[in-house]
């Protein structure tokens, strides 16, 4: 009988992958929920279930305190934080640590630094890592502004500070928009993460977003598990991942790896993080973006493509033990492509937004080399209180082809009722002749939505 006891510090799809992957460790596991919550598979899934307040996160996933009561209640010495709600907290990284339970990711210092999007561009200049012409955070007076918005040259982007997920990030074409816009974004960064403060960085018109998935160790020994092409994106969030990134020459790919395993290393990571850059692919060029501090919406693709359980990775080194065999950067090899899609209950046709309701039916087929990562099943509600997405679709192929194929399969044969959603407007996307070539760039969807919209094929009856 294992000596620990885990925490999972989240709901739904992440939850259940959390879970599984602690089964593999015969690690027994607690799950939290929320009231509307408790039917969902995650609290089945555990071996034991806690309810941590109301529906709304404010009252209950963002509640440290509750998470740490619930793990005092149960004897978890471990806390897995999944990714969004306080996976990103420094706050609650120190009280897990105060505690005295482990949090599986890096420590709070590290958290707080990548978080501090100013900070970290200035630790990627001193690690080597090219970033994109910017500014420091910027001061109040417009005169100071406009003088930073000079130097940086336009187009630029305004950028919380602090934060992330595209949150307020506006694009300013020129002088005239440009107090505006700073004013807006600092307001609503202000609301979202409390803390108002924002910079100016240059902005790449025909960008791709790739980022390179690290794993440290925590002494100053770090390794790269490949890149992920994550450019396709709607209002700044991904829709459709995929690994290796298509069309990029070998060289660019083993720079961009050799700069986030510099960062990595020179800041003494610990555990699975993502360095995202910004390629401007025509000049071969890349800059630093962000590091993410937790495990990503994405790391299937990464682990289909790797044969490595990052999350698995992840717990044995929080329980101070090897990450598991095959973490060594000789071993880690790429074995054919990987995509996924994000299903998400919203309407494409009406600025995706959100569909919430019952689900009546979610049947999934049977599929080779096909993952369906949920957190839902027929009879459970999608509410207005959290993220609609649905699930993860990913597909595996020896070529990229043969992935794109798989995964438009899947697709095609998944069945959903009593919410709209995204599943004829994603098989589309694979369709498209841009994207079927790899020609992907992060406003793709935005430059083709109505020529997606009207090549969505007509679900399944």
């Amino acid at each position: 009988m294992s000596r620990h006891k885990l925490l999972v510090a989240n709901r739904g799809e992440i939850a259940c992958r959390i879970i599984r992957a602690a089964r593999t460790l015969d690690l027994p596991t607690v799950a939290v929920h929320s009231e509307v919550d408790a039917t969902l598979p995650h609290v089945e899934m555990a071996d034991e279930a806690v309810c941590i307040g109301p529906a709304r996160a404010s009252e209950s996933y963002l509640v440290g305190e509750r998470l740490l009561e619930a793990a005092r209640s149960t004897g978890a010495t471990l806390i897995h934080p999944g990714y969004g709600f306080l996976s990103e907290s420094p706050a609650f990284a120190a009280l897990c640590r105060q505690a005295r339970i482990a949090f599986v990711g890096p420590s709070a210092e590290l958290i707080r630094l990548m978080g501090d999007k100013h900070q970290a561009r200035v630790a990627a200049q001193e690690a080597g890592v090219p970033v994109l012409p910017g500014s420091g955070k910027l001061p109040s007076d417009p005169e100071a502004i406009v003088k930073a918005a000079e130097s940086v040259g336009y187009p630029l982007l305004v950028k919380a500070s602090a934060g992330g997920g595209g949150i307020g990030m506006r694009i300013v074409a020129g002088p005239n928009e440009l107090v505006d816009a700073v004013g807006r974004t600092s307001d609503l960064a202000g609301k979202a993460f409390g803390d108002g403060s924002v910079y100016l960085e240059r902005y790449v018109a025909q960008a791709r977003h790739v980022e390179i998935q690290v794993f440290g160790f925590g002494d100053g020994r770090a390794v790269h598990l490949f890149e992920r092409d994550c450019s396709l994106q709607r209002r700044h969030q991904k829709v459709v991942e995929e690994a290796p990134a298509p069309g990029l020459r070998d060289q660019l790919r083993r720079r961009m790896a050799q700069a986030a395993v510099a960062l990595a290393s020179a800041c003494r990571y610990e555990g699975a993080g993502t360095i995202e850059f910004l390629l401007d692919a025509e000049r071969e060029e890349f800059f630093f973006l962000e590091m993410n501090t937790r495990i990503q919406v994405e790391h299937p693709v990464t682990e289909m493509i790797t044969g490595i359980d990052l999350v698995a990775a992840q717990i044995r080194l929080a329980m101070e033990e090897s990450p598991g065999p095959g973490m060594a950067q000789d071993s880690i090899a790429r074995n054919g492509h990987s995509i996924e899609a994000r299903v998400y209950a919203e309407n494409p046709a009406k600025n995706f937004i959100p569909s919430p309701g019952k689900l009546t039916a979610l049947d999934v087929p049977a599929a080779e080399h096909v993952r369906f990562e949920t957190g839902y099943r027929a009879g459970n509600s999608v509410t207005h209180f959290y993220d609609p997405m649905l699930m993860k679709v990913c597909a595996w192929g020896a070529s990229r082809r043969e992935a794109l194929e798989r995964l438009d399969g899947a697709l095609a044969d998944l069945h959903i009722e009593g919410v709209g959603h995204n599943i004829a407007y994603l098989r589309s996307i694979l369709a498209h002749e841009g994207f079927a070539a790899g020609h992907v760039y992060t406003r793709f969807l935005t430059d083709h939505h109505q020529a997606l919209l009207a090549a969505a094929p007509v679900p399944h009856a």
